[in-house]
């Protein structure tokens, strides 16, 4: 059985009165239902647009973008976003909550949700986030990955079928960065679609598939390993190759045999030690 089309994003352009050139020209792609994937691209490549756009915070010039069928405009926005859930790059901007608990209620008080059922999702997306021990903290006291795992649960509590990770990992040390992957791999495991719109190569090397931007238009779409093939490309165009993938083409460049590309460093030591130690 073929996998259901969640966002078709069909010919779509926007221009910035201000600027000259599109912010994003004729741009088409499909995403679907339960995978994970990462838009990425330089500043100015037309990523954040593109986030403005499958949110409703804009909308396109030319061309259409539907969200489970349902075309989005001024007059269905409401709709689509209950189906949406955005995670943006400072938790601390999002934060509206005296305490962890009460944070992850406001939306749940928005949309009118029954006391009892409030307090059953409160719980149930905090656990998820392994964040229930902080019930009545207060969110300023968090650290930044703490932080973001609270404003996940937040979005998880509102039972959304995409999330929306706007740089969502940007601010975060390499343990809060972890954090919030291991977050996501599971969400993606209980069939929720994932979006991530990032510069950072790393993060998106965790994705199903990638979709590379440039100059407002989609330049590659393919596997992260498909991608990353590229290297030269993606370094022409502004983008940073993760560590992992760079010390693998050092070790090629000077003679070492290796398999493959190597997209994380534990990745890289395994087929190292695979390869040249274990017998």
């Amino acid at each position: 059985m073929d996998q259901k089309v969640l966002v078709k994003v069909n010919n779509i352009s926007f221009h910035y009165e201000n600027q000259m050139e599109k912010a994003l020209d004729n741009v088409s792609f499909n995403i679907y239902e339960g995978e994970w994937v990462a838009i990425v691209g330089h500043n100015g490549s037309g990523k954040s647009t593109l986030a403005k756009l499958l949110n409703g915070l804009q909308y396109s010039q030319e061309g259409s973008i539907e969200v489970d069928e349902t075309v989005i405009s001024e007059d269905t926005i409401w709709n689509v976003r209950k189906k949406i859930g955005m995670v943006f790059q400072n938790p601390d901007n999002q934060f509206v909550g005296t305490t962890v608990q009460d944070d992850v209620a406001f939306g749940l008080e928005n949309n009118a949700i029954p006391r009892s059922e409030m307090l059953t999702r409160v719980k149930d997306s905090l656990s998820r986030v392994k964040m229930l021990s902080f019930l009545d903290q207060e969110p300023h006291h968090l650290s930044g990955g703490q932080k973001q795992r609270v404003a996940i649960a937040g979005v998880i509590a509102l039972k959304p079928a995409i999330i929306i990770l706007d740089e969502a990992t940007s601010m975060l040390d390499p343990e809060g960065r972890e954090e919030v992957f291991d977050i996501m791999r599971e969400l993606q495991g209980d069939k929720m679609t994932i979006i991530s719109i990032t510069h950072d190569l790393e993060e998106a090397s965790k994705a199903d598939r990638m979709i590379v931007m440039n100059k407002g238009k989609v330049y590659k779409e393919g596997t992260p390993r498909e991608i990353f093939n590229m290297q030269d490309e993606l370094v022409e165009i502004g983008l940073d190759i993760p560590f992992a993938i760079k010390v693998s083409q050092s070790l090629r460049d000077k003679g070492v045999k290796m398999n493959e590309i190597y997209l994380t460093e534990e990745e890289l030591v395994t087929g190292i030690w695979t390869s040249h130690f274990k017998k």
